[in-house]
């Protein structure tokens, strides 16, 4: 079956713009149908429990001291403490109990005989069974819910402003008690939505979750039946994509030694050796996020040391790197090392493809190198300064910590990004200016402009809520960043680039790799956009999300499946080609990053968003097995091939090696696989199993993470850490070898015309 570039293009602008329309009008309809905050909530005598604004003041509490990367709100954050959500709820169905027992038969609940508990179960289940009128703006406590909620703030007063070392918390991580009670109010608020109906349903706002068959709070019938849904479209969706493979005419990568340009032979410009430069930054900030990782990982085993060692230097570690700043800091850096590289990247190649440099293009990219310091220096500074407390007033969430996950940076340095996106793809657009005015507007380098746009368009999403809007809604517009950059910008930028690499490789022609990504780019941005619903399940968001999460995120399996395929083919190429390709090294990366999304956004991505595990999932180490093998195993080895491909050629030929990177590229994927599949997968699936026969707050609980067999698992992901670490560092001291013996550059006026720019500027011709 032929299928013209034309077609396909047109195909991605309306599946683009379709998305964007579906998206719009779905968040003005969840704004519509957020679950409310009332006014004042009282017990039976009519005196006032808690306000609107003391739940609000709690939000504010809970995102700038950080919360979020310490347990997680609502299923969403880091799991090394509790999720806020299910632990107020069974804080309040057993201290409902309690008040009960003692109300009922004046003895403990754990004294009880089975008859007496059982009709003390019945209370409390009636007491949360309630729903909600339209309008209502006062809710009413019974005097069971009243004492379990000031119970609570008491509790999370103890936990997290006077500290608790075996939950890794140090004293004043919450700066005063009433914070802490507010944060109390706050999370009592995300429990009170999860057991009480929407208006005109017969379930809770978050679906019934989390599960806790004391609370009442069971899958509904809508999870299971979406669930058999996503099942059936998985079949679909496999031979979908197995059929458009083998249907549609995609070429792939050929090796042979006439059409590959040796990189001697390749001119190096002032820009693309400034370019170069994002490469040791990468580098460092790499560095220090998987020593970061270590340190995490540790701390599930001793949370209050490091190695026995309480005090380091006469200086308590939990209370200058608390979990939840050491892990602010791992997602961070990791974002940023990912971006400098693709960064170099794009702003490294279009030299290759047009032998052209624009006036002063080196010089913008030094201000763009500087501002990307100057932004990742400040944000992480903010980040540690304002959850230190340092940042007071209505300044910590504009310099300092804005502590929602993956958007911890304050909004002043989020516009920076935002701005450096900005000023990245003017970059990238100046450098191939020549092929742009050539090609059609669907060709490869408007493609690598228009996903570079993409990211920046989608990254505004983050500036869409304060500290004061509802978490609902916050969430809601948060997924629009976190998983449509993944999911959707991210997937488009990573068939561009790697279509583009190829090129200028020399294995594809230009007309064929634009077919090529413009045919998986379609389905990434068809599936991947609205499969972003899968996020708002029990998040307090409108039923209508349930069914649209499900299909779509089935349907990202099918841009996956191409994906994969097109390793395999790269894998084929690579196996036939002789010694003298001198590309094998980041061939390698590539393929290997079509293999790892393949196996964690595919294989682990698909487990997990199937509705009935996620509702019990949601939220546990499984998630974690599919983050690190989908955001290291696919954006970070694509990163690294692209680095090992820009110092392929800038070094001199004479003195490249690529032994040590042959070193750090197995250490990353054995310590990766040892890592997911030897000790963060079993510890999901034992969270799973607890969930399913106990609730989800155990499966979140400290007695969980200490159980015998847990921590067992946990040291066993040591060997696959130290790896992914000594990879690191040995790619570390690479790179600045290597960044020290680049060949002298030369201006594309001076340098004789190489076979890319030969090949690629002649193809628009015929």
């Amino acid at each position: 079956m032929k299928v013209s570039r034309q077609t396909i293009a047109k195909a991605l602008v309306a599946v683009f713009i379709i998305n964007l329309v579906v998206m719009g009008v779905g968040a003005y309809y969840s704004s519509q149908h957020v679950p409310p905050i009332p006014k004042e909530v009282v017990g039976p005598d009519g005196d006032v429990i808690v306000t609107q604004s003391q739940v609000q003041n709690g939000k504010i509490a809970f995102q700038k001291d950080g919360l979020m990367n310490h347990g997680s709100i609502l299923g969403n954050g880091a799991y090394y403490g509790v999720d806020y959500t299910a632990d107020a709820l069974d804080l309040k169905v057993q201290y409902m109990r309690e008040y009960y027992a003692q109300e009922r038969h004046g003895s403990a609940y754990e004294k009880l005989d089975a008859a007496e508990q059982a009709s003390v179960n019945s209370l409390v289940r009636a007491d949360l069974d309630e729903s909600l009128a339209k309008n209502t703006e006062t809710i009413r406590y019974s005097a069971a819910e009243v004492y379990a909620h000031e119970q609570a703030r008491e509790e999370y007063v103890q936990r997290y402003h006077e500290g608790s070392a075996e939950r890794g918390l140090p004293a004043d991580f919450i700066g005063s008690a009433e914070d802490a009670r507010r944060f109390a109010d706050f999370a009592m608020w995300t429990a009170w939505i999860s057991h009480t109906d929407r208006p005109g349903s017969d379930h809770s706002f978050t679906n019934e979750w989390p599960y806790n068959p004391a609370a009442g709070n069971a899958p509904t019938g809508s999870t299971m039946t979406w669930s058999v849904i996503s099942m059936v479209l998985l079949v679909a969706a496999v031979g979908i994509g197995v059929w458009l493979y083998n249907s549609v005419e995609l070429p792939e990568p050929e090796i042979t030694s006439i059409e590959v340009p040796p990189p001697d032979e390749i001119s190096l410009s002032p820009s693309q050796r400034a370019a170069t430069r994002f490469i040791p930054l990468a580098g460092a900030l790499f560095a220090l996020q998987v020593l970061l990782g270590g340190l995490l990982a540790h701390y599930y085993v001793e949370r209050h040391a490091f190695f026995g060692i309480e005090k380091l230097f006469g200086v308590e570690l939990i209370s200058v790197l608390p979990f939840s700043l050491a892990k602010t800091f791992h997602l961070d850096l990791a974002i940023l090392w990912i971006a400098s590289l693709w960064l170099g990247a794009g702003l490294f190649l279009p030299p290759l493809l047009t032998n052209y440099e624009p006036p002063r293009q080196k010089t913008y990219i030094h201000v763009l190198l500087g501002a990307l310091i100057v932004a990742a220096v400040g944000g992480l500074a903010g980040i540690w300064f304002g959850a230190q407390g340092y940042i007071d007033g209505a300044l910590w969430w504009i310099l300092g910590n804005e502590g929602l996950e993956y958007l911890e940076v304050g909004r002043l340095w989020q516009v920076g990004l935002l701005v450096g996106f900005v000023l990245w793809t003017a970059l990238v657009w100046r450098g191939f200016r020549p092929l742009i005015k050539r090609e059609s507007r669907y060709g490869l380098a408007h493609l690598i402009v228009y996903a570079g746009g993409s990211i920046g368009l989608l990254f505004t999403a983050g500036m869409l809520y304060t500290p004061q809007t509802n978490i609902v809604m916050t969430e809601f517009w948060r997924w629009w960043v976190v998983h449509m950059w993944v999911e959707g910008a991210f997937e488009f930028f990573i068939v561009s680039i790697v279509g583009l690499t190829l090129v200028s490789m020399g294995l594809l022609k230009k007309r064929s790799a634009e077919k090529a990504v413009a045919f998986q780019a379609l389905f990434v941005m068809g599936s991947g956009v609205i499969g972003a619903a899968h996020h708002y399940w029990w998040v307090g968001q409108p039923d209508v999300w349930v069914p649209l999460g499900s299909v779509f995120s089935t349907l990202e399996l099918i841009p996956l499946i191409l994906i994969l395929f097109e390793a395999m083919g790269q894998y084929r190429a690579l196996a036939t080609s002789d010694d003298g390709f001198p590309y094998t090294l980041p061939f390698m990366f590539i393929i290997a990053s079509g293999f790892w999304n393949f196996v964690g956004a595919g294989v682990l991505g698909f487990f997990i968003n199937l509705p009935l595990i996620n509702y019990y999932e949601h939220g546990t180490y499984l998630t974690v097995g599919h983050a690190h093998a989908a955001m290291f195993g696919a954006f970070g080895f694509l990163a690294l091939g692209m680095a090992t491909y820009m110092l392929r050629i800038s070094a001199k030929p004479a003195q490249w090696t690529g032994k040590r990177l042959r070193w750090a590229f197995w250490l990353w994927n054995i310590g990766l696989a040892v890592m997911v599949f030897v000790s963060v997968l079993p510890v999901g699936f034992l969270q799973l199993e607890t969930a399913f026969t106990q609730s989800y707050a155990a499966a979140r609980s400290l007695a969980f993470y200490n159980g015998e067999l847990v921590q067992l698992l946990f040291w066993a992901r040591l060997p696959g850490d130290t790896m992914i670490i000594l990879g690191t560092l040995v790619f570390a001291y690479d790179m600045v070898k290597k960044r020290f013996t680049l060949r002298p550059v030369s201006t594309p006026g001076e340098a004789p015309s190489g076979t890319i720019p030969d090949r690629v500027m002649a193809e628009d011709d015929d």
